[in-house]
């Protein structure tokens, strides 16, 4: 192939994939970090039992989990970054390595209190993007009959904040059923879908560890970014 077979692209900051480049990975001696977050601020959430749910699997498969309380976190634009919840939030986000996303349906869609989770995170931070190469799960309650409108509505969320999301996903319907008074989820099928995200989850947080950033890197972010580097160093030069 010859120079002018591609006319159009920049043959230095173009990149063959090989799979030498993806072998050449650190040992990561930590376990895999998730952070999982729920949608509901009720005294009896069922989004955050399966949650809790989740966490006891993931920490049975040899994870390190965190789980954010969003009670007290103001709505976007109401309140500073400096915010409390906020910072704690974003820390979370910058401390995983993946996520668990769980959602009630409302009125046919997320609830706010989920949305608003994800809107105080930037796909940005200074050089960093903290949400980005990260695995991501989804999980969602409903009250009635089973439904995918909140997953459907998570997994544009997470392509949109540049995450991994697996294959797999959670609906629980008639939620109410499936948990006993001390709040532990019953054995059912639902159950067991859970344990295979959750197993999903740990083995592509495993495979992709240390991946990231060359899966995320692109041609077109690249080719930007020596654009800006040559504007800028141009502007110097005047």
């Amino acid at each position: 192939m010859t120079d002018d077979h591609l006319p159009h692209l920049d043959l230095e900051l173009f990149d063959r994939p090989s799979a030498d480049k993806l072998a050449s990975v650190p040992t990561v001696a930590h376990p895999p970090r998730i952070l999982l977050l729920y949608g509901s601020n009720r005294e009896r959430s069922f989004s955050r039992l399966l949650t809790f749910e989740a966490a006891r699997l993931l920490q049975a498969m040899g994870a390190e989990t965190r789980i954010f309380n969003p009670s007290g976190l103001p709505q976007v634009d109401d309140a500073p970054d400096s915010h409390p919840k906020v910072q704690e939030l974003r820390e979370l986000v910058l401390w995983s390595e993946g996520q668990v996303w769980c959602s009630p349906e409302r009125h046919g869609a997320m609830t706010g209190v989920f949305k608003s989770q994800i809107d105080w995170i930037p796909l940005s931070m200074g050089a960093v993007r903290p949400s980005q190469g990260k695995t991501l799960a989804l999980m969602q309650v409903s009250g009635g009959s089973q439904s995918f409108n909140a997953l459907n509505q998570m997994r544009v969320l997470g392509r949109w904040m540049r995450m991994f999301t697996i294959p797999n996903q959670s609906s629980v319907a008639k939620v109410f059923l499936e948990f006993d008074d001390a709040g532990r989820m019953k054995p059912s099928a639902y159950y067991d879908r859970v344990v295979d995200v959750m197993e999903e989850l740990v083995k592509f947080t495993l495979l992709l560890r240390g991946q990231a950033d060359y899966l995320v890197d692109r041609y077109s972010e690249r080719k930007e970014s020596a654009e800006q580097l040559s504007k800028r160093v141009n502007q110097s030069s005047i």
